[in-house]
């Protein structure tokens, strides 16, 4: 399954849609503005809670938590200066930790899990500028990974990321 994202940096509390790639609304992106942390909740069209996203307050590394019915499924973190490009680790715990590397910044990287590539992000699907698409692999959990694209977008915008 494709996805199209915008890219555009975000300002706290700024809702957006992260559509299908034939431009259908899949998931709703929702800014808190009101949050002491930095919280964005995945919503489907119809506004129900998916996964909810936080920053992590006092970490080591830039790290955001993502979060299903009050539980912690994953943590993002922005791995420490690399020789070969960007890097981010993506811990899920049971279900096998990912890692996504490439080119982050231009949007052009892989979400790997065991070597194995789970997601792909890029621009060169879209033609419309300040777009990029994330292609994720049969049986994955889709909102896990768009969530975890949105961290990864977030942190490598941020200026304290």
């Amino acid at each position: 399954m494709k996805y199209q994202m915008r890219e555009k940096m975000f300002a706290l509390g700024d809702d957006y849609w992260i559509e299908t790639d034939d431009g259908r609304p899949a998931f709703k992106v929702d800014g808190k503005a009101l949050s002491v942390r930095k919280t964005l909740v995945l919503e489907t069209p119809g506004g129900d809670e998916v996964l909810t996203i936080q920053r992590k307050i006092l970490s080591i590394r830039p790290t955001m938590e993502i979060d299903r019915d009050g539980r912690r499924v994953a943590a993002v973190t922005k791995a420490l200066l690399t020789p070969l490009g960007d890097r981010f680790s993506v811990e899920v715990g049971n279900n096998g930790d990912m890692e996504a590397k490439g080119d982050i910044v231009d949007h052009e990287y892989a979400i790997e899990r065991g070597g194995e590539t789970v997601a792909e992000v890029s621009k060169r699907w879209f033609h419309m500028r300040d777009t990029y698409g994330i292609e994720i692999g049969e049986g994955q959990d889709d909102a896990l990974l768009l969530a975890v694209t949105v961290c990864i977008d977030q942190m490598s915008h941020d200026v304290a990321g």
